[in-house]
């Protein structure tokens, strides 16, 4: 192989092995992210919840180990396996996606039981908003199977979006008042997690920059899209547009 071969070739394996380091950094955000209010309390038997929550929950994490397999796979040079798998992962994802509106349903119910019906309805614009962007990447990701360098990007910007509750679980835990009583915190405490979820989108941009010489536009549009869902959602979830929306949503439940 002479050397304008090897670089190319060094430049696969790069940019193979950055997306499993960047997925090792997922599960150990959406892991670590939920020790102090999921985990912990878990083993000492102090967390209680509805089934649901406990499937949600299992169900997220094993979506973010089963997206470290999947670039695994393809760092591995086993893109039929990837492939393969991708079925069982629309599966998966799909799945998720449903679960999200169910919990949702289960937390605005037990919510408003406790009496905090309109604090939770106002948080709930944060996973509801954030809910059709995510559904978005991925579709455009399957939609993209055949162009690698649009689909692991969009992935990669699904993944980011669904960081921001394990980073948020870390903020609400260091800087929670002392004797604060638990119940839904207002939107707007979901800006400084998702800004630092976007550290992540940080890292992958000047990665493009340095090997393509430019951000891919998959990373500008799609990163300004979350970023914007990230910033108006606190502003929506204010309006009487949003709480006419999310009374609907309650009523699905009948």
């Amino acid at each position: 192989m002479n050397a304008p071969d090897a670089a190319i070739g060094a430049g696969v394996v790069e940019g193979r092995y950055f997306y499993v380091w960047m997925a090792v950094a997922f599960v150990l955000v959406a892991f670590g992210g939920f020790v102090p209010t999921y985990w912990a309390p878990l083993l000492t038997q102090r967390f209680h919840a509805p089934p649901v929550v406990h499937i949600h929950g299992i169900l997220m994490f094993s979506w973010t180990c089963f997206y470290f397999v999947q670039t695994t796979l393809v760092a591995s040079h086993r893109t039929l396996n990837h492939r393969t798998w991708g079925l069982a992962g629309i599966a998966l994802f799909s799945t998720i996606a449903c679960m999200i509106l169910v919990t949702e349903m289960a937390v605005l119910k037990l919510a408003e039981a406790r009496g905090m019906g309109e604090a939770a309805r106002h948080f709930a614009a944060v996973p509801l908003c954030a809910w059709p962007l995510l559904v978005g990447f991925f579709t455009l990701a399957i939609v993209n199977i055949r162009r690698p360098d649009v689909h692991k990007r969009l992935m990669t910007l699904l993944m980011i979006g669904m960081m921001t509750p394990a980073i948020a679980r870390v903020f609400l835990t260091v800087l929670a008042p002392a004797g604060a009583a638990g119940g839904p915190p207002p939107p707007f405490v979901s800006i400084p997690p998702s800004l630092t979820a976007d550290l992540f989108l940080l890292v992958a941009v000047v990665r493009d920059w340095r090997t393509l010489g430019r951000p891919h536009r998959v990373y500008v549009i799609g990163g300004l899209a979350l970023l914007a869902q990230q910033m108006l959602t606190p502003l929506f979830a204010a309006t009487s547009a949003w709480m006419g929306i999310v009374r609907a949503f309650e009523s699905l439940a009948g």
